[in-house]
């Protein structure tokens, strides 16, 4: 009789082990839904002086100098800060609408777009922040993308802020700073941009006509367009290369994944709205989107494989935060969030977990 009993019991623990087991694992393998844990750690805050005021534009962390520079557009200029220390150590005027930044290690040398002053590409002494060169360019000088191989930036400049019905994309020489001509797109407005390493394509987010513009960069001429219709107003890209994946950042609310194979939409990722900063990092196969609605949002996904991601949920920011910098390298992730009422603005520093 006993014997029975122990049996019993046996088997009944056996069963709600392996429930519990189950149903563990439906909730960590269920596409879409959300993971336990925090994916990003707030561990430290760099504050501007109250009188920096207005939305930024884009960050960048300089590892060899550490260094942060950042584009507050309210101060027309370029502000940076010890990476260490977390204080702002020196201030770059003169830059009427500071947007775009590329730092280059082995020159010293710092790029930044000027949307303003008829729109020019600045380069400075990244020791001394000297102007070195101002490379004219079309009004609204904006986004820009750089090739590590060939040394070549990629800048988008003209369109309707700029009354003109097309958009440029110019390219310069950022050894030498000359303008090497440029490729017209037809479009009013231009945005994010990617390229491909092993590749010619540079992918462009057409804002005006809601569509990916394919670009072979080497023959300098459109070869497609990709119409989005799982999202509206595209505005930043990522790449997964290896898996021939694009992700489209729309202020819709969505990550659309496009398979660049074939040019073809694959689904929508909801996110917070009004994303400006969307990175990929192909390591931990982690997706990070700045957010500003409502009170600001990071909102994460990882990548089980090329077709199923899974929330990692939102991390909270600030009001306006939309402009970010994925560090890989360090760990960490930055976020911008402009002067509120009682709150100077900060870049806030967040540690991946």
């Amino acid at each position: 009789m006993k014997r029975s009993v122990i049996l019993l019991l046996a088997s009944g623990i056996l069963v709600l082990l392996s429930a519990s087991i189950f149903a563990r694992q439906q909730k960590t393998s269920a596409p879409g839904k959300a993971s336990s844990g925090t994916p990003l750690k707030l561990v430290g805050r760099y504050d501007f002086p109250r009188n920096v005021m207005g939305r930024f534009d884009h960050l960048l962390v300089d590892l060899k100098g550490q260094r942060l520079f950042t584009t507050p557009q309210g101060a027309k200029a370029v502000m940076v800060f010890d990476l260490k220390t977390r204080e702002l150590i020196h201030t770059i005027p003169g830059i009427e609408i500071p947007h775009h930044l590329l730092y280059r290690e082995d020159l010293n040398r710092l790029y930044v777009t000027d949307g303003g002053d008829g729109g020019a590409l600045k380069i400075f002494d990244g020791k001394t922040y000297d102007l070195i060169k101002s490379v004219p360019l079309l009004p609204d000088a904006d986004p820009s993308i750089y090739d590590p191989t060939t040394k070549l930036l990629y800048v988008e400049n003209g369109g309707k802020d700029a009354k003109m019905a097309y958009s440029t994309i110019n390219v310069i020489n950022t050894t030498s700073g000359e303008n090497l001509g440029s490729l017209t797109v037809d479009s009013e407005g231009l945005d994010g941009m990617t390229i491909e390493a092993s590749g010619p394509r540079l992918y462009e987010t057409d804002v005006a006509k809601n569509r990916i513009v394919v670009i072979d960069r080497v023959a300098r001429r459109v070869i497609t367009t990709w119409p989005i219709t799982l999202g509206k107003t595209a505005v930043t890209l990522a790449l997964d290369e290896p898996h021939h994946r694009l992700f489209v950042g729309c202020r819709s609310g969505h990550i659309v994944v496009f398979d660049t194979a074939t040019g073809k939409e694959l689904q929508a990722l909801p996110i917070n709205q009004g994303v400006d900063d969307l990175a990929f990092d192909a390591k931990t196969k982690r997706l990070y989107a700045a957010c500003p609605a409502g009170d600001g949002s990071i909102d994460l996904y990882k990548q089980l494989d090329s077709d199923h991601y899974v929330s990692l949920g939102q991390v909270p920011s600030g009001p306006g935060a939309r402009t970010a910098e994925l560090v890989s390298t360090l760990g960490r992730y930055y976020v911008a969030v402009p002067q509120r009422d009682t709150t100077n603005a900060q870049i806030l520093e967040y540690q991946i977990q």
